[in-house]
């Protein structure tokens, strides 16, 4: 029998993909874009193209395994299940289990296994407490209810230490919401009528991609494309005018910008009057950041940054794509608050193709107390849980706590190549008294160190409720096949353990569709009339049919005024009203204006206004003679992340284990393009080969995140990377980080 079932891509990027899956006698056998989706329209990224390979690769755990070798990275791990193939094409020839996995690994039985977990959880919690136990995940998958469902019910529930997720984005969440109050902005629809687009560390064209057909929409009909960032990405290839930066030094740019539109009046002063709070402290801010001081810092000419300026305010509709890669420096809250500001000053936000995007995903209200329930802890503890942020791990595992970490479950995550300081996370992770379970598809190098691994499914094999951080539509991703082997899915593997746990609240026993309908549950206006059942036809757009004035009368805290949409959602998403959150105001900060002075930011020990301070590891701050290098530890552009990295058609489409160096930089270093050199600094090494391709400028370097394992010497661009947080939302400091390169010495 032959199908196609409506899904949604979970995988952490903006877009949320609707993608359509053929299945054919229980396999599925093609994967699509949704046609129907106004956003996706039709079409996937190179990754996901290419998901049956993942879905079916014959490296897919399958069944629950138990160590029974010792710790530490092998090659050539494979899905141990040598008598009992799953009779698939693809699977089935899948090659022999290499003797050194079966060293290492039995393959067990899910009693065996979550009676084993259940026993040491209940051990640990008896001698050291509940809080020595510590879950670990983040954006493997952004479904809500197998990203943060059953999971935090069950950590709760049991009294667990709790995780501080930011090690991604919550420095410019976190600047984003002191000048907005919350993550909403331009919808993607809107580009196509922009005149001036800046992409400000937006990578758009490798990982935004549906982003760009609306960006050439407004290109054909005379748009500016502008980018600004320290690395030529696809993106830069393609501007109409690239503009690299010095890493960390975005805020000293967007202030220089708004010394030139205050000081030449080219702000909208109607727009300030009625719906910004501390222009005048702004106006005072700016006087200090001319664009010859700023051109030091930046790297950018003083005549650039003019123009810059002088374009942006007087060329409309203009609107910036803002992306995450601006908030990994030190300073990367107060970078992201500084750009946020810009809209509000030129009052670009009341125009249809103007104001910004970063995050829209504040839109989108779910009950997640209901999915959480937090109250748990109570049950628990009597008291919240401790907090334990991710970015730590190395310090956490490695230094006395009380009490200490000595149980470890990492899900959606890969921590042993995703965190920074990796030399320290690997010897936390060594530590004979700490019990790691990983629930994973694929043996990863986080795996290489658990005790426990448990088969995890993809989104192929499970149901989920898919909001997107870069577009306004809900959708409903259908399962489309049955689990591979023994695979289970986060919220069946946790409901499992729970029961195994003994809990008995009646939350561990709700089905998925009762979970998707407690999510909707929700008094959100914008959620109103958007249903399960809705949601599993298709996408539906979130509700913005309320009238204008209800949503200009709006108070903090409720949602924003000012977009004057059609009082009716209609049948065909694509003819929907534009959605401007900010036009009549409605910021949804504590004032109900956009804060650009912010007395929370004071709180913070910040500039209430804003500042730019030079990262400590940078050229700027307080440099180290024998580390002048900058470097950008980057995702690669064809991985997400650590995802996708072991997927031969994936690796087929990008070149890894690459240094990427200046030709100045190179010639002063003796280093050739093609040269083994050696990348370092006091917390590590890696061995990567040069390639002087004009990508970075001088002072700068790059490299991308891989798997250790697939590495010759295990190595990870992030042995280099610092635990150091970000200024605001404890995120991680990913491009403040000096090194020194050198020609790699031959082996004696």
């Amino acid at each position: 029998m032959k199908q196609v079932v409506h899904a949604a891509c979970p995988h952490d990027c903006p877009d949320a993909c609707g993608v359509l899956i053929t299945v054919e006698d229980g396999r599925a056998t093609k994967i699509q874009g949704d046609p129907e989706h106004p956003v996706t329209r039709g079409f996937l990224c190179a990754k996901v193209a290419k998901y049956l390979d993942r879905v079916y690769s014959p490296d897919r755990v399958l069944y629950p395994m138990r160590r029974i070798g010792p710790k530490g990275p092998v090659t050539g791990q494979r899905s141990f299940a040598p008598h009992d193939r799953i009779k698939d094409p693809v699977l089935h020839n899948q090659k022999p289990d290499s003797q050194e996995q079966k060293k290492i690994w039995e393959r067990i039985s899910w009693d065996e296994a979550l009676g084993e977990i259940a026993a040491r959880f209940r051990a640990i919690a008896a001698e050291f407490g509940s809080e020595a136990i510590l879950p670990y995940s983040y954006g493997g998958t952004l479904g809500a209810l197998n990203g943060a469902s059953m999971d935090r019910r069950f950590f709760h529930r049991l009294g667990a230490s709790q995780l501080e997720r930011t090690i991604c984005s919550a420095a410019g969440e976190a600047g984003l919401k002191s000048v907005l109050g919350v993550k909403l902005g331009t919808e993607p629809e809107q580009f196509r009528h922009s005149k001036y687009i800046i992409a400000w560390a937006s990578n758009i064209h490798g990982n935004n991609v549906h982003l760009w057909p609306f960006i050439s929409e407004a290109r054909r009909a005379g748009a500016k494309l502008v980018v600004i960032d320290p690395y030529r990405t696809r993106t830069a290839e393609c501007a109409d005018w690239y503009l690299p930066i010095n890493p960390g030094t975005d805020a000293a740019l967007a202030l220089g910008m708004m010394h030139v539109i205050i000081g030449e009046n080219l702000h909208d002063a109607d727009y300030v009057a009625k719906y910004t709070l501390g222009f005048e402290q702004l106006r005072e801010k700016v006087k200090e950041y001319p664009p010859e001081r700023v051109a030091q810092w930046t790297g950018i000419a003083a005549r650039d940054i003019c123009k810059l300026a002088r374009e942006y305010a007087s060329v409309r509709p203009a609107v910036i794509r803002l992306n995450y890669g601006v908030q990994r420096s030190e300073g990367g809250g107060m970078a992201t608050r500084t750009i946020v500001m810009l809209p509000c000053i030129t009052g670009s936000w009341k125009e249809v193709g103007g104001g910004l995007q970063m995050s829209v995903s504040g839109a989108v209200d779910f009950n997640t107390a209901t999915l959480k329930r937090p109250d748990l802890m109570q049950t628990a503890l009597g008291r919240p849980a401790r907090t334990i942020n991710m970015v730590e791990l190395g310090r956490v595992l490695n230094q006395v706590n009380d009490p200490p970490v000595n149980a470890l479950f990492v899900y959606n995550s890969n921590p042993a190549a995703v965190c920074p300081e990796h030399n320290e996370v690997v010897r936390g992770l060594l530590r004979p008294d700490l019990f790691t379970v990983v629930h994973e598809q694929f043996f990863t190098d986080t795996t290489d160190y658990a005790d426990i691994v448990l088969p995890a499914t993809t989104f192929f094999e499970h149901k989920d409720l898919q909001k997107a951080y870069g577009h306004y539509y809900l959708q409903v991703s259908n399962q489309a096949i049955a689990p591979l082997g023994e695979c289970r899915s986060n919220v069946e593997m946790f409901r499992g353990l729970a029961q195994r746990m003994g809990f008995n609240e009646d939350c561990f026993r709700e089905s998925v569709d009762e979970m998707i309908d407690e999510a909707l549950e929700s008094e959100d206006p914008w959620m109103r009339g958007i249903s399960r059942e809705r949601l599993e036809r298709g996408q539906v757009r979130l509700n913005f049919a309320a009238s204008g004035a209800e949503l200009r009368s709006a108070r903090p805290g409720q949602r924003p005024g000012g977009p004057t949409q059609a009082k009716a959602i209609p049948a065909n998403p694509t003819t929907a009203e534009p959605f401007l959150p900010f036009a009549h105001g409605g910021f949804r900060t504590p004032s109900g204006k956009a804060e650009l002075y912010s007395e929370a930011v004071r709180a913070m020990g910040l500039d209430p206004v804003a500042d730019f301070t030079p990262p400590t590891e940078s050229r700027h701050g307080k440099k180290d003679s024998a580390l002048p290098l900058e470097l950008l530890a980057r995702k690669a552009d064809n991985f997400l992340n650590s995802t996708f990295s072991n997927v031969p058609s994936v690796q087929e489409m990008e070149e890894t284990g690459l240094l990427e160096i200046s030709a100045a930089d190179a010639r002063a270093r003796g280093i050739a393009n093609g040269d083994r050199v050696r990348v370092f600094n006091h917390r590590g090494d890696i061995l990567l080969k040069a390639r002087v391709d004009g990508k970075v400028q001088a002072g700068v370097v790059s490299a991308s995140l891989n798997w250790a394992k697939m590495t010759s010497g295990f190595q990870s661009i992030n042995a280099l990377t610092s635990e150091k947080l970000t200024d605001m939302g404890n995120s991680a400091t990913f491009y403040s980080v000096l090194v020194e390169v050198e020609l790699s010495k031959p082996s004696p």
